[in-house]
């Protein structure tokens, strides 16, 4: 049985999502980062970066949320993670896509939601999340585009692309990005957090936030913007 090293709130979410949309028994294990449980041995072992998500696998552990489902979708086609293309040409459009949301659009989302941790001088922070903010428009404007004239990130098929982006949406608009600008992207998050593995793997970030709340380890999208 796979499992799966996660936090609520974090991309994790979108490996819980695919796995709940592969419909395989998984187990969890819930990273308390206010516990430093990131920087502990037992999780080191798993992925000595300290980040999640971590898989657990029956052929050893993969990290970094763009292997993770490049990983599951060809493991489990049948759950339609992502297009498997016959190609090299297609397969690496399918690939600059996933990094489209891993390394062009996540690192904003970081330096947006969490500017007051990028520096050292606390004075830095609001210049660090303007500039994100500025990147973020910029990067989500050709989406904003697309997602008016189709469906989905694809097309009129769900991939795991488009849990993926719903992820960025929440943690941007969480912490204050300005949402207006987008209304296709509002109704692309809107439909794919009803999607019933988008649900359930809510359902499963509930729990383990019950149980960070009970520890007093819980903490929220704002508490660490600037605003």
């Amino acid at each position: 049985m796979m499992r799966l090293w996660f936090a609520p709130q974090t991309c994790a979410r979108v490996t819980l999502t695919a796995l709940e949309e592969i419909g395989e028994p998984f187990e969890t294990r819930l990273i308390a980062f206010m516990a430093g449980d990131h920087r502990k041995p037992e999780f080191l072992s798993v992925n000595p970066a300290g980040k999640v998500p971590a898989l657990e696998t029956a052929e050893g552990v993969i990290v970094q949320n763009g292997a993770i489902l490049t990983y599951l979708a060809q493991v489990y086609p049948a759950a339609g993670l992502l297009p498997q293309p016959e190609d090299a040409a297609g397969r690496a459009y399918m690939l600059a896509e996933l990094f489209r949301c891993s390394s062009d659009l996540h690192p904003l989302v970081t330096r947006f939601v969490m500017s007051s941790m990028m520096s050292t001088d606390a004075a830095d922070a609001p210049r660090i999340r303007a500039k994100a903010a500025e990147g973020l428009a910029m990067q989500l404007a050709p989406l904003e585009h697309r997602l008016a004239e189709q469906s989905w990130m694809l097309g009129e098929a769900w991939s795991i692309l488009d849990a993926y982006l719903a992820w960025i949406w929440f943690r941007v608009t969480a912490a204050g990005f300005e949402a207006d600008r987008y209304p296709s992207m509002r109704r692309h998050y809107s439909a794919a957090s009803e999607r019933p593995s988008a649900r359930a793997a809510l359902l499963r970030e509930d729990a383990a936030n019950a149980d960070l709340k009970a520890r007093g380890l819980f903490f929220t999208p704002q508490q660490l913007t600037n605003d």
